[in-house]
Parts: C-alpha cells; sequence; structure tokens
C-alpha cells in the first residue's frame, strides 16, 4: 500500500495516525537499502510556490520533480550550481527525481569542489516530524540560527528526522562559457597531483576528475565569461604540461555530466561504492582496493566511485584509512549502506533520531537507526 498525501496537513494526519514503520519516498530514484514498512510518498507536494530570479532564490513543495525545477532556472538564465546527480542510470531505477529527495540526500556533483554542496545553499525548510508535527525553520534569506539548525540537520537525513514537505534554497546565474582542459596518459598519483596544483592555483576549477580507464584521462572544468575561461586554459596548460586537448561547451558538459551520474558503471555487474577520503590519500586508497576494482576520482581525488566484484567488502580492505565508505549499489550483501559512526556520534545521532521520531518509524534501519 502506498500513501500520497496532497497536502502538507494530510501528511501530518499520515504519520500521526502511522501504527508501524514508514518508508518515506520521493521519487523512487534514490533508494538505499531494502524498504520497511508502509510506502509514503511526497510526490503529491509538488509546484513551486515562490521564484525570485533577481534575489536568486525558490521555494518548492518537496515533491515537485526536480526536471521542472531546472527549467523554471534555465528560463530565466540561473541553475542549480551543486549539480544534483541523476541515479537513475548508476542504479537502473525509473521514475522522477524530485527537489526535496535532493536535499534529503544532499545530492551534490561534480562542483561541489568549487560552489559547496546541497546543504550549502538550503536557506529553509518545512517539515512533518515522527510526531506528525509540522515544524519549520530558516526562510528565504540566509541568517544565523539558534538551536538546532535544522535546515542543515535535515539536509542529508534521508527521511530519518522527519519528512520534508517545502524547501527554500539560493539559486546562482549560469556561466557565459564552459570548457574543459582534458589531460592524458596520468597514473593516479600524477593525476592526484596534477589536480592538487589546479584547485591550488587561482584559475577557478570548477570540476576535477580522473578516468582510469580512458587511458588515464584527468579532466579540469573551467566556467565564466569565454575571454577568461581562454586565459586560464592557457594558464593551467603551461602550469601542467603534458599532452592536453580541449573540449568546449556541450561537449565539456555531455562529459561532466557523465561524471556527475557514473554513467561508466550503468548497466555493468558489480557492485558500486562511494568513497569519501582526503585527496593525498587517494592512490593509496586505490592501491589497497586490488586490481580488480574499477574506479573514478572525482573532486581532485577527494570522492572515489569504485564497481567492485558482488558482496566485496571494502571498508574491510581499507581498514585505518580516514575517510568513509557508502555502498550505493548491490544485489546481495549484508554489508550496511553506509559507513559505521564512531561512537560519540552515533550517541548524538540517536540522541536527534529520539528527539524528533521518538516512536523510531521514519526509513527505520536505513542510517543505523
Amino acid at each position: 500500500m502506498k500513501m500520497i498525501p496532497e497536502t502538507e496537513a494530510e501528511l501530518a494526519e499520515s504519520i500521526a495516525a502511522a501504527t508501524g514503520p514508514l518508508h518515506v519516498r520521493g521519487g523512487g530514484t534514490r533508494s538505499a537499502g531494502a524498504p520497511r514498512g508502509e510506502i509514503l510518498q511526497t510526490g503529491g507536494l509538488s509546484g513551486i510556490t515562490l521564484y525570485e530570479p533577481g534575489a536568486l532564490t525558490m521555494v518548492a513543495q518537496a515533491g515537485t520533480p526536480l526536471s521542472e525545477v531546472e527549467a523554471a532556472l534555465e528560463a530565466e538564465g540561473q541553475r542549480l550550481a551543486f549539480e544534483p546527480m541523476d541515479h537513475r542510470p548508476l542504479l537502473g531505477t525509473e521514475g522522477t527525481p524530485t527537489i526535496g529527495g535532493v536535499v534529503a540526500a544532499n545530492v551534490s556533483g561534480p562542483r561541489r569542489i568549487q560552489a559547496g554542496a546541497c546543504r550549502d545553499f538550503m536557506l529553509g525548510v518545512r517539515f512533518v516530524d515522527g510526531a506528525g508535527t509540522v515544524v519549520k525553520n530558516g526562510g528565504r534569506v540566509m541568517k544565523n540560527v539558534t538551536g538546532y539548525d535544522l535546515v542543515k540537520l535535515m539536509t542529508g537525513s534521508r527521511g530519518t528526522l522527519g519528512v520534508l514537505t517545502e524547501v527554500s534554497f539560493k539559486v546562482l546565474p549560469k556561466p557565459a562559457f564552459e570548457a574543459s582542459l582534458v589531460l592524458h596518459g596520468l597514473d593516479a598519483g600524477a593525476a592526484v597531483a596534477a589536480l592538487s596544483s589546479a584547485l591550488g592555483s587561482p584559475f577557478e576549477v570548477s570540476g576535477a576528475a580522473h578516468d582510469p580507464a580512458e587511458g588515464g584521462r584527468t579532466l579540469l572544468r573551467l566556467e565564466g565569461f569565454e575571454a577568461s575561461v581562454r586565459y586560464r586554459l592557457n594558464q593551467l596548460t603551461e602550469r601542467l604540461g603534458g599532452e592536453v586537448t580541449v573540449l568546449e561547451d556541450e561537449d565539456s558538459t555531455e562529459v561532466w555530466r557523465g561524471l556527475r551520474d557514473v554513467t561508466a558503471f550503468a548497466g555493468t555487474e558489480g557492485d558500486v561504492w562511494r568513497l569519501s577520503v582526503k585527496p593525498s590519500d587517494a592512490a593509496a586508497v586505490l592501491d589497497r582496493m586490488g586490481g580488480e576494482v574499477r574506479t573514478l576520482l572525482d573532486w581532485g581525488g577527494g570522492l572515489i566511485w569504485a564497481l567492485a566484484p558482488e558482496s566485496t567488502d571494502l571498508r574491510g580492505r581499507l581498514h585505518g584509512v580516514g575517510g568513509h565508505a557508502t555502498r550505493v549499489r548491490a544485489k546481495d550483501t549484508d554489508l550496511p549502506v553506509f559507513h559505521p559512526e564512531p561512537a560519540p556520534l552515533a550517541q548524538v545521532s540517536a540522541g536527534l533520531r529520539q528527539r524528533f521520531d521518538p516512536r523510531g518509524i521514519l526509513n527505520p534501519g536505513l542510517m543505523g537507526t
């Protein structure tokens, strides 16, 4: 059975009346782990309620399709700068990504290394907690908060603390021009060194990735006015040297769309992991994972996508390495989706869940609940 409330009040009533676990779902494109309980879908809460292009702000109900948000922004020459990933190719899911799902999972793409994550663009939230109470925090402008910063707290909580009903967020203008500098033939260590050098330069790199499977293809994205982009391309070429090519506009956009959505691993056999490590550790991490694991490096090596044989415990292989590993896609495994939390953090998380969902009915078991 599936519940699809069409108003915030209906959602609050449904949660308050629930007698068992609820599986909170947006568009159903990013499901993590096996669902438990009755499905509570937010797609009935849809629509952009406020958009002020001059103020660079938008307010939308949580079930609003992401495509609707992006179309409205495109019409005004604006965009979501945090570049949310579309999980459907990688996970083989269907459905429609929603803005609430993006916020609930803090979905952020390659531009995060320059612009920040989804969480950094959030201004306000409305949600219903596990007791069926409507809660509001933040607004349509950035400001300091006292007590819980619920805007940041709800972003990335994956429906375990409350069900989002409305989100407000900051948007940014689209750049006039985009190009990517492509370096060829680098191994992982040399690639991370080149990416780190570029990111440490004054040339405003908005994407830094390396694909070992492409003969060692290392990519650096630049955006802005065309004259500025071309100047920075020339400066980076001189700084890094080696064999390089340049991709412009749609050619560059298409490559980064594929990196954002990890389409290289779509339709493949095996488990997909997402590892967050220090960029300086990336080369050593690749060595420890083993030659049978295919990888893709983003964020200058700080984010590693890994395609491993089924039921491979990458966390075990990387024991002692700082960072965390999330199992994004798997057929059959008992390994937890999310990295186990250190005891002090687990205690804080449990306290937050007790505060916002005392009955433990919202997405139980998803994040250690």
